[in-house]
């Protein structure tokens, strides 16, 4: 028999505002036309996605955009590189253009940074996953030229001996980024060494986390802290999902990684008083509270049974 239990939503966690406009931009183009095209999945969450489909949203790749003409596409939250725009120009492609702002700002930043050490023979780092849509979009701005690190094994890359501006996908975690920055810092300092008399290269470092996705560190790990089970509801495509649960579970050994409520296991919640459910900046409300519903509703079963 399982005791009372009482569950609570975390009302920090869902979309951010960038996944949130995108959503809103797709389905009010699709209120007007019974199909719309989507560059990449306009979310990282698989029930979402097919929401959306059912809605008449059709997910196409970049060589199906080079294929299509006289149609309209929704460029998703992630931003998009130059070429792309160039392809829509040339196919008579009508761009719904749903760029979070804030990607878009750093979109021009790292242009404007590019063209900058163009001039001084440096070089951009981004440190971001290599092939993820927006770091596609950032190393787009530098004509494909930045150098993409995720890890320490990644500096090898870098010339220690030239100038380096570093920058950082938005969604990427703080810690990593100044863990990434300080270790570029002492391999800057290494390199001095061998240049004797010559001043050392500089590195100029921007953080541009979004923080709306980095203070969510911290109020999950309270949230966790909390609760005697953590339920974590994330499409496992989600890198910014990945990370943030690795936060829950640093905090409470009771916290569960899951999709929708069919991988709930109810012998999680024996001998627990409280539920916590949280997820990703790519998880809608929707589905956190069908997990609500559900274990809430094993509860009421199990209370039947006795």
């Amino acid at each position: 028999m399982m005791g009372k239990l009482k569950v609570t939503i975390d009302q920090d966690s869902g979309y951010c505002f960038g996944v949130e406009y995108a959503i809103r931009m797709a389905e009010d183009a699709m209120s007007d036309s019974d199909k719309l095209y989507c560059l990449g999945d306009i979310v990282h969450n698989d029930m979402e996605v097919q929401r959306l489909y059912n809605k008449g949203l059709r997910v196409i790749n970049h060589d199906d955009l080079r294929n299509l003409s006289d149609c309209k596409v929704l460029i998703r939250a992630h931003g998009e590189p130059p070429e792309t725009y160039r392809i829509a120009m040339q196919n008579n492609i009508e761009l719904i253009d749903a760029s979070c702002p804030v990607v878009l700002k750093l979109q021009n930043r790292v242009k404007n940074a590019h063209d900058k050490m163009c001039a001084d023979k440096g070089q951009i780092v981004i440190y971001g996953k290599k092939g993820h849509a927006e770091v596609t979009g950032l190393d787009g701005q530098t004509n494909g030229n930045a150098i993409i690190v995720m890890d320490e094994a990644d500096l090898d890359k870098i010339d220690f001996k030239r100038p380096v501006t570093l920058f950082s996908q938005t969604t990427k975690s703080t810690k990593g980024f100044y863990d990434i920055k300080e270790k570029i810092e002492n391999r800057l300092k290494e390199a001095e060494k061998d240049l004797k008399e010559e001043k050392s290269a500089i590195l100029n470092a921007n953080d541009s986390i979004c923080r709306q996705v980095s203070n969510r560190e911290p109020k999950l790990i309270d949230f966790s802290n909390q609760h005697d089970v953590v339920l974590f509801v994330s499409g496992r495509k989600s890198s910014n999902g990945k990370a943030l649960y690795q936060v829950c579970k640093a905090q409470n050994p009771n916290s569960y990684f899951i999709e929708n409520e069919k991988e709930v296991d109810p012998l999680w919640f024996e001998g627990q008083k409280t539920v916590g459910i949280c997820g990703a900046t790519s998880t809608p409300m929707w589905l956190m509270e069908n997990v609500k519903n559900f274990v809430e509703n094993i509860e009421h079963e199990s209370l039947l049974s006795c």
